[in-house]
């Protein structure tokens, strides 16, 4: 058998460029396997024509030159034809050859030009993850300075705002459990959050200048209940963000302020369907993926879900149609639309 083309060597033939692949341009051997064969029958043919005419004699046939003609055609349009079959089988064998030589050469190319761009593009990745990663440091120490205020004249609220959570119930003490005289407890002492700034909270500061954004942040931090769904809210844009999933980055449907109440009110199944507005396909799969497969990612979701659920019930007793349709637009609740549709809690 007449070794592969491909793999054969020769310093004198031009090569291709250095792609992974050997891909020498090299002729193909002199003599094959088809051309022995062609050499075989064409012996033996010759051979069977001489043993002919010296078995007939010299006096057999006759002498005109049609039968002169027509004996040497005879003699060597077979020897043509073994010939011929050579040339095209010498010739397809070529560009067999040839053809393989091009595919491995492509997929070399091809090969070189997924890593070249894999090695463009890990920079930027890197970088975008490096600012992902400053920005989440950043945001946690921002909070880390909310626990003391700077600024309590500035955020004294007046008397005719509205606060934004409702006042929870007195706990009524039965005669055998009396009252301890321990004091005014501390949340007593600060004025409600008001709806305005509660709802500036959820949606978070817009950038390092935003003081406005930071002083509701802050007097929201003080309330406990406030307090709880904040950081949780933080704990899953921080990690939303780790994938690339951005709540400025989604536009879904709005729901009426009736839906909002009436799931703040208990009500699910098809009637607060409307909720899950999200319908950015890559955001859904992501984090879809991340609740399957990370159990810090989903734990963080269902308590920031929970906390969410109980912060609204209390909300939406105080606020007002607009209030709610505003508070429906914040980050905040643009991840809850997300994680809540993903969930299933519209279901």
């Amino acid at each position: 058998m007449p070794e592969d083309p491909s793999e054969t060597t020769d310093d004198r033939a031009p090569s291709l460029p250095h792609l992974g692949l050997r891909a020498r341009l090299t002729p193909a051997p002199r003599f094959s396997g088809t051309e022995m064969l062609a050499l075989v029958l064409t012996a033996g043919w010759l051979g069977l024509v001489g043993l002919f005419f010296l078995l007939i004699g010299p006096g057999t046939g006759g002498g005109n030159g049609l039968t002169l003609v027509l004996t040497l055609v005879g003699i060597f349009l077979p020897v043509a034809m073994i010939w011929v079959a050579a040339v095209t089988s010498r010739t397809a064998r070529e560009m067999r050859a040839e053809a393989l030589r091009l595919q491995q050469s492509i997929d070399a190319m091809r090969q070189a030009w997924v890593t070249q761009q894999s090695l463009m593009n890990r920079p930027s990745v890197e970088r975008k993850l490096d600012e992902i990663a400053a920005a989440a440091r950043q945001t946690e120490t921002a909070l880390a300075t909310f626990a003391s205020r700077r600024d309590t004249a500035a955020t004294q609220p007046s008397a005719d705002r509205k606060a934004a959570l409702a006042a929870p119930r007195a706990q009524p003490t039965g005669e055998d459990q009396p009252a301890l005289a321990l004091g005014t407890p501390a949340e007593a002492l600060h004025a409600p959050v008001s709806i305005g700034d509660f709802i500036r909270a959820l949606n978070f500061p817009d950038s390092g200048e935003d003081r406005e954004g930071f002083r509701a942040l802050r007097r929201a931090l003080e309330e406990r209940d406030m307090a709880k769904l904040i950081r949780a809210a933080q704990d899953v844009l921080t990690l939303l963000a780790q994938d690339g999933i951005f709540m400025d980055d989604l536009t879904p449907d709005r729901a009426r302020p009736e839906i909002w109440r009436r799931f703040a009110q208990g009500e699910r199944g098809r009637a607060i369907a409307g909720l899950g507005g999200v319908r950015d396909r890559s955001s859904l799969a992501l984090t879809a993926g991340r609740m399957r497969q990370d159990t810090i990612f989903r734990d963080a979701a269902h308590h920031f879900l929970r906390q969410f659920d109980k912060t609204l019930a209390e909300f939406e007793r105080n606020a007002s149609d607009a209030e709610v349709a505003e508070f429906a637009d914040t980050r905040t609740a643009r991840a809850f639309m997300l994680l809540g549709r993903v969930t299933g809690a519209f279901d």
